[in-house]
């Protein structure tokens, strides 16, 4: 447990005293946002604000998960404060993801090409990451049979019938670019996504230690051992969580209204991805539909519009994504993302609550 607490105050302070520093390095170079035409006209404003900020919480949320090990252990050389194969997985599809959106946002930046990376080059490297995390996560069983992931669908544990490897792999590749997409498309006023994101992963640091303390591992010490859980590693994931919580955390001191860095696709598609691999590790692929609702909100936005338009030639929104919708309606920045985060409270509160009411009925 002290690994958790240890994991979230390192990745808190990392990213406060850190970004500033990543803010200075990269409006010396200029590497400073694009602002799309057609957007919101207050946004022009923002053009030139250094992005690629995704740098600082990636960099805070790996050191700090290390070095909450090498603390645990310096101060209890008993205990087994070691990394664990869920744990280096969802860490590194985290860094593959953000390694894709950092050359997306450089060929943008340095390269003068609105668009970044080809969309095929884009997709490749996503599948790459995705692949590999996927066919990785079905191996290393630990001394109960338990792989990092699972062939089964699961909604707050695993259920129905092994769909197999294959079609796992293609499940995990959805998840991951699903997320990805989600959070990219919530990425457009400050703050919006990274306090998003932080609930979300408060979430996750909950569901693991919970994972954890009803784990089938200690079913002889269990008073229900029918109501556990089969994750390989469920407190290591809280961990991770946990760091990601504290390097979001301190990073939305910058990127809050009126933001003084963006996270960019660096950000946005390691979020994504560290989202759907703490799902499929923990064993809550479809909660995680219902714990990031406003990705899958703002995702929905965009998807109606595209179909409406091409269907009817008419647009359900002002503007897609659905945020700017209300921004043209005349609410403030801040109102929309206030707002939305108190919508993204209420979608953790919802699945929080299917999840401990899935542990209670078992019970």
């Amino acid at each position: 447990m002290k690994q958790i607490l240890f994991a979230g105050v390192i990745g808190l302070f990392l990213t406060l005293v850190g970004t500033p520093l990543l803010i200075k390095l990269l409006a010396r170079k200029g590497y400073g946002q694009y602002i799309r035409d057609d957007g919101p006209r207050e946004h022009a404003s923002k053009r030139g604000t250094p992005t690629m900020g995704g740098i600082a919480f990636i960099f805070a949320t790996v050191a700090a998960y290390f070095l909450a090990k090498v603390i645990t252990s310096y101060l209890d050389p008993q205990a087994d404060a070691g990394p664990t194969f869920s744990g280096l997985l969802v860490l590194g599809l985290m860094v593959g993801m953000g390694l894709v959106g950092f050359l997306d946002d450089y060929i943008k930046i340095v390269k003068r090409r609105s668009l970044g990376l080809r969309a095929k080059a884009k997709m490749a490297g996503q599948l790459i990451v995705g692949i590999g995390f996927a066919v990785l996560s079905l191996q290393f069983a630990d001394n109960r049979g338990n792989t990092p992931a699972s062939t089964k669908l699961s909604f707050i544990t695993d259920f129905g019938w092994s769909i197999g490897p294959v079609l796992f792999v293609i499940w995990a590749l959805f998840m991951i670019l699903a997320m990805s997409n989600g959070v990219n498309l919530t990425d457009g006023l400050d703050g919006l996504a990274t306090g998003a994101s932080v609930l979300v992963f408060g979430a996750y640091t909950f569901i693991g230690v919970w994972q954890f303390q009803e784990s089938c591992a200690n079913a002889l010490t269990l008073t229900n051992p029918g109501a556990c859980y089969e994750v390989r590693d469920p407190l290591d994931l809280a961990v991770v969580a946990s760091a990601l919580m504290g390097a979001c955390l301190g990073f939305l001191w910058w990127n809050t209204s009126p933001a003084k860095i963006f996270m960019g696709d660096t950000g946005s598609l390691a979020l994504g991805g560290v989202l759907a691999g703490l799902a499929i590790c923990s064993r809550t692929e479809l909660l995680m539909a219902i714990l990031g609702g406003l990705f899958v909100l703002i995702t929905m936005s965009v998807v109606i519009q595209v179909g409406s338009f091409r269907l009817t030639g008419k647009r359900v929104f002002r503007m897609a994504p659905l945020q700017h919708h209300f921004e043209l309606k005349g609410w403030s920045e801040v109102l929309v993302v206030v707002r939305f985060w108190i919508i993204q409270g209420i979608c953790v509160i919802v699945g929080l609550g299917l999840f401990y009411a899935g542990w209670a009925a078992d019970k």
